[in-house]
C-alpha cells in the first residue's frame, strides 16, 4: 500500500514539474512566435502588393461573416482570414490583400494571401502555411516563371477553373503536374478570395 502511495505520489509530482516546464517554455515562447507569424503575414502582404506604403485592416472585419459568403458561393473549405487595404504613401488605397485557409489541400490545409488591385487585376499569391508532398503539391510555393503562381499575376480577378489539357481561355489555369488536388485546392481558394474581393467592393464581374 506504501509503495502505491509513493508511486502516485511521485507521479503527480513528475506531472506537475512537467506541466510547470511545458507552461514556462509557452510564455517564453509564444510572444517571438506571434511576432513571427505577423513578420511572415507581412511579408506576404509586400509580396503580393510592392507598390503598397503600408497595409490597413479593414474596420469592423469580421472573419466569421466573410466566410459565409464564400462558403454561400460553393468554396465550403475555405475560410477568409484576414483582409487588409493596400495604401500608397499618401494615403490612397490601391486595393486590396486577402487571406484564405483552404482545408482541401493533399497534405491538409494551407494559407495564403492575395493581391487585388482597385481595377481587379490579381497581382498574384504568396503562401505562408503548406504541407503538400515535396515535388508535387509544394511547387505551389514556386513563384518563376512558368510556375503555377504565375499564372494568378496580372490576370483578372474572375473565376478560374483547373485544366490538365492546356489552358485555353482566360478563365483557365494549367494544374501542377501530378498534384491536380493541391492545384484544384489553390485555384478554388483563389475563387474564394475574388467573390469576396467583389462582394467587398460592390463589384459583380462574375456573379
Amino acid at each position: 500500500m506504501n509503495k502505491l502511495v509513493k508511486d502516485a505520489l511521485v507521479l503527480t509530482c513528475i506531472t506537475v514539474v512537467a506541466g510547470f516546464a511545458l507552461g514556462l517554455v509557452y510564455e517564453i515562447t509564444k510572444t517571438p512566435i506571434a511576432n513571427a507569424k505577423i513578420a511572415a503575414l507581412q511579408e506576404a502582404y509586400q509580396s503580393v502588393f510592392a507598390d503598397a506604403a503600408s497595409f490597413e485592416p479593414i474596420e469592423d472585419f469580421d472573419s466569421n461573416a466573410a466566410t459565409e459568403i464564400v462558403q454561400a458561393a460553393g468554396y465550403t473549405d475555405d475560410t477568409i482570414d484576414n483582409v487588409a487595404k493596400a495604401v500608397d504613401a499618401s494615403g490612397n488605397v490601391l486595393g486590396y490583400v486577402i487571406t484564405d485557409t483552404t482545408k482541401a489541400g493533399y497534405g491538409g490545409s494551407i494559407t495564403f494571401s492575395i493581391g487585388i488591385t482597385n481595377d481587379s487585376v490579381i497581382n498574384g499569391y504568396s503562401i505562408t502555411s503548406i504541407s503538400e508532398t515535396a515535388g508535387l503539391g509544394m511547387k505551389a510555393t514556386d513563384t518563376g516563371e512558368g510556375s503555377f503562381a504565375s499564372q494568378f499575376v496580372n490576370r483578372n480577378a474572375e473565376i478560374f477553373t483547373v485544366t490538365k489539357t492546356g489552358a485555353s481561355s482566360s478563365s483557365e489555369v494549367d494544374a501542377i503536374s501530378a498534384a491536380t488536388i493541391t492545384s484544384k485546392a489553390m485555384t478554388n481558394g483563389i475563387d474564394a478570395c475574388v467573390t469576396y474581393f467583389n462582394s467587398l467592393v460592390g463589384g459583380a464581374a462574375n456573379e
